[in-house]
């Protein structure tokens, strides 16, 4: 999970630190998911696109969960990862019916970039 909150961190240029801070939050709790309910043995993906206007952060992985929000009690010590994401991300959501596993996406709107002039 460092590793993957390390890979996002170093893409992560042109963000505010907060920003910054809300991706890789995202991303702990996203990869958290992906190695949860993979199957043993099975790997993950982390992509990164940037655009003008926006990061988007998505986890692939090979189980076939449905990504849920839950509703924990004050004393569940788990189920709060996509309420983070929900909070955290500007829009989160998951494609449905693209093959095998699935793909969870978190997406952030940025600044866009100054433009130099000469």
């Amino acid at each position: 999970m460092g590793r993957a909150r390390r890979f996002v961190a170093d893409h992560l240029d042109g963000c505010a630190p907060e920003q910054a801070d809300d991706i890789r939050v995202c991303v702990s709790e996203l990869v958290t998911n992906a190695l949860q309910h993979t199957p043993a043995g099975r790997r993950f993906l982390v992509r990164i696109i940037r655009m003008d206007t926006a990061v988007r952060i998505e986890v692939h992985d090979a189980s076939t969960a449905t990504p849920h929000l839950c509703t924990p009690s004050d004393t569940d010590d788990r189920g709060r990862g996509l309420l983070l994401v929900s909070a955290l991300a500007d829009d989160w959501g998951y494609p449905t019916g693209t093959g095998p596993g699935k793909v969870v996406w978190a997406a952030f709107k940025v600044p866009r970039p100054a433009v130099a002039t000469c």
